[in-house]
């Protein structure tokens, strides 16, 4: 499974030029003025896993296959997006799929570089997204209620799933977003929150973006969104999208140094990626073998056929048992047929949960 994380903001808040940095690929224009990304630009990045280098160098494989990003950049939000202002809701629809998404607010002042409302204002540039997106979600709502309505004459089922998805309308038309809602527990509303993909049902990364010196010192408009993030149990990721662009070209070490120039330690697409694991509770785990060192991404708490299922569905199907050794082990002991030895290679069933850094063989039968 990849991880999809849509990228949205206003016009001129650096979010194009945050996708051309974090995708390393100039696929996005970016422009000084309104609506410059008018089609929806995809990216399918690596993940960064300093693991997967002492793997390669022990087990020697073909090749090495690092778990992946896909990142989607919209067209800037205005405010009536969802009524179709500016270039209109149509890019709201591509990232309903995503599992994530980074919300970009400008908090730098320059008056060479213009902002749509005037002026820098981080959370009312927060309040014109989120009220954007709950309006495309009541649109989206009201017409599966109207569908579902036709479907209830007739159906008991279809009649209590009416009931609950108005008792949701009623529940964003007060401004609360769907992921505070308190979804009924049976199988047909939860099958139906996944098909709705409520923008306002996923989780949020506060992604503020500021000039150099805000690297280093914390300005008021930096502050307001962190405030605000923590306040809604979200995250916040500090970035400078013009130097993300510097940074380009650039060899790892020399990298490493101009980001320590600014009080960095980290650059912004591994900041977003790991963010986006923690705030979505994912992890990865490893197979390791002479042809490949690969890794996997899945969710926290995944019992071992449904991590063995992300390879193959036939793996999960067919599910026998599973050949576990733990990251630190292998390293330890340099080899699979060392940890065997040592006792360190477990043998677990269909009840183990697959922890971050398994390296893992799995055993099916179909």
């Amino acid at each position: 499974m990849a991880l999809s994380i849509g990228i949205v903001g206003l016009p001129n808040v650096g979010k194009s030029t945050l996708f051309n940095a974090l995708t390393k690929a100039q696929n996005a224009q970016a422009a000084n003025f309104p609506f410059c990304t008018i089609e929806p630009n995809k990216a399918t990045v690596p993940v960064p896993d300093a693991r997967l280098a002492p793997l390669e160098k022990i087990a020697r494989p073909q090749r090495v296959i690092q778990a992946t990003v896909d990142f989607i950049d919209i067209a800037g939000l205005v405010r009536g997006a969802s009524k179709g202002e500016g270039l209109g809701n149509q890019f709201l629809a591509n990232i309903r799929e995503c599992a994530a998404i980074v919300e970009v607010v400008r908090c730098f002042e320059d008056d060479n570089i213009t902002h749509v409302d005037g002026g820098v204002d981080p959370l009312r540039d927060i309040e014109t997204i989120e009220t954007e997106l709950l309006l495309a979600d009541i649109q989206t709502l009201e017409r599966r209620i109207e569908r579902a309505s036709r479907m209830a004459k007739g159906s008991k089922e279809m009649a209590a799933l009416t009931a609950d998805l108005e008792k949701l309308l009623v529940h964003l038309n007060s401004g609360k977003p769907a992921s505070g809602f308190a979804w009924p527990d049976n199988e047909l509303m939860l099958q139906t929150r996944r098909e709705l993909g409520l923008l306002t049902d996923k989780k949020i990364i506060y992604c503020a973006n500021v000039d150099e010196n805000g690297l280093g010192s914390p300005n008021k408009h930096l502050e307001s969104v962190r405030q605000y993030a923590a306040a809604k149990n979200a995250e916040t990721v500090v970035i400078c999208a013009r130097l993300e662009e510097e940074l380009q070209g650039l060899s790892e070490s020399e990298q490493l140094e101009m980001l320590a120039s600014y009080g960095a330690d980290e650059d912004g697409l591994s900041q977003i990626i790991h963010t986006g694991y923690r705030t979505l509770g994912l992890l990865s785990y490893f197979t390791v073998g002479e042809k490949e060192v690969r890794a996997w991404t899945i969710e926290n708490g995944w019992k071992a056929p449904q991590a063995a299922g992300v390879i193959h569905t036939d793996f999960e199907r067919g599910f026998i048992r599973a050949e576990v050794i733990g990251y630190n082990d292998f390293i330890k002991c340099g080899s699979e047929a060392a940890c065997r030895s040592a006792g360190l290679l477990r043998v677990e069933g269909k009840e183990y949960v697959v922890q971050d850094g398994d390296i893992v063989h799995f055993l099916f039968n179909v």
